[in-house]
């Protein structure tokens, strides 16, 4: 409950947007905004930013996790994966907060459900992803050009990486977008 009250003071200090209530979101087409419960069991995280249940797969949208197999070294000078980082931290808010979630887009295939989520501290509301991010357990997911595809996000993670909060703290980063985008210029990852 200590980490819940200081990831509440840090979003709400750094939380740029108010989320709709969740209520208003069903008024909208319901086969495009679908509401649901993040369950509590039944889930496989897979990255920081995805979860699969039910045999369907969910990502938050505007969000990027650190990669799987990217390394950094933590507080205790230990080489740690920052991908299993950034999961362990997105399943221990999932686990606290209890969130609650709205489809907004459907892609690929087989198709991810991108979602929004919002999470309940005290008798505040606060998006998961921005929550993700000011902790610097998560990055802005960005376009080609590198510009974030959610301002808000972009704005977060400035404030976290000034900060030096969570993986922010450790001097070798291994930032996901920079991976992402070297590797789509055929740019080999450093180890």
């Amino acid at each position: 409950m200590k980490i819940l009250r200081a990831v509440l003071q840090l979003a709400l200090i750094a939380a740029s947007t108010v989320l709709p209530a969740i209520g208003s979101a069903q008024t909208q087409t319901p086969s495009v905004l679908a509401v649901f419960d993040f369950p509590q069991s039944g889930v496989t995280f897979q990255t920081g930013d995805s979860w699969s249940a039910n045999g369907q797969t969910f990502r938050l949208y505007g969000v990027q996790s650190c990669i799987r197999g990217t390394f950094f070294t933590n507080s205790a000078k230990a080489r740690t994966d920052c991908g299993e980082a950034s999961l362990a931290y997105l399943a221990a808010i999932v686990r606290d907060a209890k969130p609650r979630c709205t489809a907004i887009a459907q892609a690929g295939a087989p198709p991810v459900v991108f979602s929004v989520c919002a999470v309940h501290i005290g008798s505040n509301t606060l998006d998961l992803g921005t929550v993700l991010i000011t902790q610097g357990f998560a990055f802005a997911a960005t376009d080609a050009t590198g510009k974030p595809t959610k301002f808000e996000y972009g704005v977060a993670e400035s404030e976290a990486s000034r900060a030096k909060r969570g993986l922010w703290s450790a001097s070798d980063l291994p930032h996901p977008s920079t991976i992402l985008m070297n590797a789509a210029r055929g740019v080999a990852r450093p180890q």
